[in-house]
């Protein structure tokens, strides 16, 4: 599955968000001392909360400071869009050092959804930039109550790819692992990693879209990782199986992760449907116009990979709330498993309701063309 350079021209962007004090600056020290990470840039919210000052060297701009260890620090004060493109363009015309990742960290109480929004939808960022990974650190100490009482912490573990429980050591083993269960029911496809003092390889955090620059290829099966949904059963259409932490909107199925009703994190629901029969690409046009308009605050994060009428190759999807980023056409199929499959991580939106929207709107396009065909 290799692809054009083109592809891989754009800058890798990581996204650092969490909760207030969970870690982030200690993190964000940590990895820029990491060798490979001298052509990093580094967009922050607040310069001066972070304890980066023992590494400036000298002011290139206003906004912009270079580091003793050759990464770009930007202050995104204003507009992350103006900032992302003012380091592409210092870069082309050689002001600051040539940058090949960029890694942008949110406030505490940021919800990333209008950065992951801003990454795939601006015409000239997405032509220059690629969204690699959203790493969200949850403090181990205070995670559970952040969780219970804060719906932006829910949501910054919901659309993780990586997830890291900070202050590991200040914390038994029982609270850790407590905390971990309940990360891995709102969201069960991100690894989770405990650390101490932001000490993680950089590796663990980054090359998690779906594109790999070190192979130049797609790795969808690691995008997707949809076997981490617990997919079981068929319902009487034959063409969907749902995760058991998922419920639909009308009964409640026990599982594993009992617990308090009241809490934020009782509205998330991660589920992977999966259909048999290949999927018209109008009746999912449709499907994402309809739900991105209706219930587009409901669904945190979609990915998928479909089988396409009248399509060889399959099309990779990725979604945050209103905004689809535009579908990628892939070389070839991960496995002989040719099925369509689409992961949800959904807010007080059940799998029925979505299973059999997609189902009949696909039913009514496949019998649309038939009479067309046979008339």
């Amino acid at each position: 599955m290799v692809l054009s350079d083109e592809q891989f021209d754009r800058v890798a962007t990581t996204v650092i968000t969490g909760f207030l004090g969970s870690g982030k600056t200690t993190l964000l020290n940590a990895l820029l001392t990491q060798d490979g990470m001298e052509t990093t840039a580094v967009l922050i919210n607040e310069f001066g909360d972070i304890g980066l000052d023992h590494l400036l060297v000298r002011e290139i701009s206003e906004d912009i400071v270079l580091l003793n260890s050759g990464c770009i620090c930007c202050s995104v004060r204003g507009d992350l869009i103006s900032g992302l493109r003012d380091l592409f363009v210092k870069r082309t015309r050689g002001e600051i050092p040539k940058f090949n990742r960029v890694i942008i960290e949110t406030t505490g109480l940021a919800d990333p959804a209008p950065i992951l929004h801003t990454l795939m939808t601006d015409p000239l960022l997405t032509t220059k930039f690629r969204l690699d990974s959203v790493v969200t650190t949850v403090d181990a100490i205070h995670g559970e109550g952040q969780l219970d009482a804060h719906p932006e912490s829910v949501k910054q573990a919901a659309v993780a790819d990586r997830i890291l429980i900070t202050k590991a050591d200040l914390v038994d083993d029982a609270t850790r692992s407590q905390l971990e269960t309940r990360l891995r029911a709102l969201n069960p496809a991100a690894p989770i990693y405990a650390v101490i003092n932001g000490d993680i390889a950089v590796s663990k955090l980054f090359n998690a879209g779906l594109y790999d620059p070190t192979t130049k290829s797609m790795d969808v099966q690691k995008w997707l990782h949809d076997e981490a949904y617990e997919q079981h059963g068929d319902d009487t259409h034959g063409h969907d199986h749902d995760d058991t932490h998922a419920h639909d909107d009308h009964h409640d199925h026990h599982h594993d992760h009992s617990h308090d009703v009241n809490r934020h994190d009782d509205h998330i629901r991660s589920f992977c449907i999966t259909f048999d029969e290949p999927i018209h690409w109008d009746a999912f046009v449709t499907w994402a116009e309809i739900f991105t308009q209706m219930r587009g605050e409901s669904l945190l994060r979609v990915k998928g990979i479909l089988n396409l009428v009248g399509e060889e190759n399959p099309v990779a999807i990725h979604a945050v709330q209103h905004v689809f980023h535009p579908p990628a056409s892939l070389p070839a199929w991960p496995s002989n498993d040719h099925r369509s499959k689409i992961v949800f991580i959904t807010k007080d939106l059940g799998p029925q309701v979505i299973r059999e929207s997609l189902y009949h709107l696909n039913a009514a396009v496949s019998e649309t063309s038939e009479n067309v065909v046979t008339s």
